[in-house]
């Protein structure tokens, strides 16, 4: 089982830097010298915050983020 769930975790990990690269990629199609910490914060650029296709891959990358916390704070539950 621990195996199990070490996989999972290194898979999910693998997920979230495969999606944060993806969401980069896009972010700086739109703005060309975006960097890592301005995805965190798209809010700050209207041309972000209102593209559809940045919004769906940041909510994928929010999604896959929620499970990850959701994981480990269920580890932290369990013991």
């Amino acid at each position: 089982m621990a195996n199990d769930c070490t996989s999972i975790k290194q898979l999910l990990e693998e997920m979230v830097t495969h999606q944060q690269t993806k969401v980069l990629k896009v972010a700086r199609e739109i703005i060309p010298d975006a960097t890592p910490e301005d995805i965190r914060n798209p809010q700050d650029f209207p041309e972000l915050s209102t593209d559809t296709l940045f919004n769906y891959e940041d909510g994928i990358l929010t999604g896959y983020l929620s499970l990850q916390t959701a994981l480990r704070n269920l580890k932290r539950r369990d013991g």
